[in-house]
C-alpha cells in the first residue's frame, strides 16, 4: 500500500500535491488577513511581505507539482523581486489607484527593506517545503 501523496512508483501525486498546495495557498492568504487584522506597522507589513512570497511559492507548487523546493522557493523570490522592482516605475502606482487588487498584487511604492522580508518568506516557505516533501518520503507506507 503506497502512503497519501505517493503512487505505487514511489513519486508523489501530482494531483495531491497541487491540492496540497492550493489548500496552503488558502491558509497563507488567510494568515496575511489575520495578520493584518492583529497586527500594524512594520510587524504587518514586512510579515505580509514574508507571506505574499510564501503564496506565490505555493502557486508555483500548485502548477508544477514536482518541483524542487529550492526552484519553487527560488522562482517565487524572482517573482517578488520583479513585482519589487516594477514599482520603480509609475505603473503599478497608476494601476493600484484604479483597483485594489492590483494594489495587492502589484503594491505601488518600492521600498528596499521589502526584499528582504521576500527573501525570508522565500527560505521559509523553501524549508517547509523541504520538510514536507521529505515526511512524505518518509512516511510509513503502511498509513493511507
Amino acid at each position: 500500500m503506497t502512503g497519501i501523496s505517493e503512487t505505487r512508483g514511489g513519486a508523489a501525486d501530482p494531483l495531491r500535491t497541487r491540492l496540497a498546495a492550493a489548500g496552503a495557498a488558502v491558509l497563507t492568504v488567510g494568515a496575511g488577513l489575520g495578520l493584518r487584522a492583529v497586527a500594524a506597522g512594520d510587524v504587518a507589513k514586512y510579515g505580509g511581505d514574508a507571506l505574499y512570497t510564501v503564496l506565490l511559492l505555493t502557486l508555483v507548487v500548485a502548477l508544477a507539482p514536482r518541483v524542487s523546493p529550492l526552484t519553487a522557493a527560488g522562482s517565487a523570490l524572482a517573482v517578488s523581486w520583479a513585482v519589487e522592482f516594477l514599482q520603480l516605475g509609475s505603473v503599478p502606482a497608476d494601476l493600484s489607484r484604479r483597483s485594489a487588487l492590483a494594489r495587492l498584487v502589484l503594491g505601488s511604492t518600492f521600498n528596499a527593506p521589502d526584499l528582504l522580508w521576500y527573501a525570508v518568506g522565500a527560505a521559509v516557505g523553501g524549508l517547509v517545503h523541504t520538510a514536507l516533501r521529505a515526511g512524505r518520503a518518509g512516511g510509513d507506507p503502511g498509513t493511507g
